[in-house]
C-alpha cells in the first residue's frame, strides 16, 4: 500500500461501506418475511435493522477523530432501539450501558461471565475496516478495540478484526487499482481461535452451497458460523455487489447479519457505484444524528 489517507477520505470510505452494509441488512431482513427476487425487489422503505444502528453509532464516533471506545459505548446506549432486531443478551447489555454501567463490566458480565461470542461485533465492522484502509494492522488492532465494547469472549473480537480487516483489504484494493486476495490477507491477521479455522477452511471453499453448509450461515448467531462464510461471499463477488448480496441472502441463516457483514466488506471496494441505484434509495434514510456527526467531522 503507497498511499496517504487524510481524514475526509477516510471518512468517505467509511460512508460507502455503512451504505453497503445497510442496504444488505435491510434486503436481508426483508427475507425472513419472504424470499425476495432480487430482479424485482419490494417496494420502499427496506428498514435496517441492529446491525445498521451499532455501524452508524461505529461510524459518528469514528468522524469525531480517533476512535474512543467510550464515546462508542455511550452511543450505542443512547441510540439503542429495542424495535431493531436486538437480541436478548444485546438488549440486557445496550440497557446497562445506556444506564451507566461501565462497558468493560457489562461486557465481561454477558452470559454467564463468558462474554459474548456472537457476531455482533463483526455486523457492524466493516466501515472500520475501510477507514483503516492504508494499514491492515491497524484495522486489525481496532477491530478488537471495537469489538471488545460489546464483546469480551475470544470468539467475538476474532470475529470483528476479521471483517474490520476485510474491508480494509477491500478499500485497499480499490485504491490501489488491484482486486485483492482478501481470505488470505484476512487469514492471516485473525487470531487463533474457530473464527480463523472458519477462514482457513473457506480457503479450500469454491461453490456457494458447499461454502453454507461447511461454514454455516450464523443460524447460531456466533461469529464462528457466520464470519467465515461472510467473508468468503465477499471474497468471492467482490467486484459484484448485487451478486454478494443474492449469494449471502439465499444461503439462509442470519440473512441481514451475513448480507451486512458482505455488503459493507464489497462497498469497500466497489464504492456506491457497485450498489444498484433504486436498492439505495429504497434503503430506509440512515438517522439523522448520523449525519449530523458525520458533517462536523468533515
Amino acid at each position: 500500500m503507497s498511499f496517504t489517507l487524510f481524514p475526509g477520505t477516510r471518512l468517505a470510505l467509511a460512508l460507502e461501506s455503512l451504505a453497503g452494509l445497510s442496504v444488505g441488512d435491510a434486503l436481508g431482513a426483508l427475507h425472513f418475511a419472504a424470499p425476495v427476487d432480487l430482479s424485482d425487489p419490494p417496494p420502499s422503505p427496506w428498514e435496517w435493522t441492529d446491525d445498521t444502528e451499532e455501524a452508524c453509532c461505529l461510524v459518528a464516533v469514528l468522524a469525531e477523530g480517533d476512535f474512543d471506545r467510550d464515546s462508542f459505548a455511550e452511543r450505542l446506549g443512547r441510540h439503542y432501539d429495542p424495535r431493531r432486531g436486538y437480541g436478548r443478551g444485546a438488549k440486557a447489555m445496550l440497557r446497562e450501558i445506556r444506564d451507566g454501567l461501565p462497558w468493560p463490566i457489562a461486557a465481561a458480565a454477558a452470559f454467564d461471565g463468558q462474554g459474548s461470542a456472537g457476531n455482533g461485533a463483526a455486523m457492524r465492522a466493516a466501515p472500520l475496516g475501510a477507514w483503516h484502509a492504508d494499514s491492515l494492522a491497524h484495522a486489525a488492532v481496532q477491530g478488537a478495540r471495537a469489538a471488545e465494547v460489546t464483546h469480551a469472549h475470544a470468539d467475538g473480537v476474532a470475529g470483528g478484526v476479521a471483517v474490520s480487516v476485510a474491508a480494509a483489504v477491500a478499500a485497499a484494493g480499490r485504491l490501489d487499482g488491484q482486486r485483492p486476495g482478501l481470505l488470505r490477507a484476512v487469514l492471516a491477521h485473525t487470531p487463533a481461535g474457530h473464527v480463523r479455522d472458519g477462514l482457513a477452511t473457506a480457503l479450500r471453499i469454491d461453490d456457494v452451497a458447499e461454502a453454507a453448509g461447511t461454514l454455516g450461515t450464523g443460524g447460531r448467531e456466533m461469529a464462528r458460523d457466520t464470519v467465515p462464510f461472510a467473508v468468503w461471499v465477499a471474497d468471492r463477488f467482490l467486484d459484484d455487489y448485487p451478486a454478494a448480496i443474492a449469494a449471502a441472502a439465499g444461503a439462509g441463516g442470519d440473512v441481514d447479519t451475513t448480507c451486512a457483514i458482505a455488503g459493507g466488506i464489497v462497498a469497500a471496494y466497489t464504492g456506491l457505484d457497485g450498489i444498484p441505484p433504486d436498492w439505495l434509495s429504497a434503503r430506509e434514510p440512515l438517522p439523522a444524528w448520523l449525519s449530523d456527526a458525520t458533517a462536523a467531522g468533515e
